[in-house]
């Protein structure tokens, strides 16, 4: 049976906490970041009143803040943290 890594060891996160405009549904969401998205490791959690929170991993910060740090984009960064209860408190979601 394979070893199951430890929390050390497992790749390092982020939560983004996006301003979302122009999105009906969750399903569409998801494809427009699939476009816009530098790499393809990433999740969609939450969802709701404009607001979204995505999970991308620590080695491709940068690439998603070239993209996601354009306020008149209809999909841009609020805030990250380390920590998806920070986020979810600073999107009073």
């Amino acid at each position: 049976m394979a070893k199951r890594l430890t929390k050390a060891l497992r790749a390092k996160r982020r939560w983004v906490g996006l301003n979302v405009s122009n999105c009906e549904n969750r399903d569409e969401l998801e494809a427009k970041i699939a476009e816009l998205a530098p790499v393809g490791d990433w999740k969609l959690y939450d969802y709701s009143n404009g607001n979204a929170i995505l999970r991308i991993l620590l080695k491709d910060e940068k690439q998603w803040r070239k993209i996601l740090d354009r306020p008149d984009s209809e999909i841009h960064s609020v805030t990250m943290s380390g920590k998806i209860r920070l986020v979810r408190e600073r999107l009073k979601i």
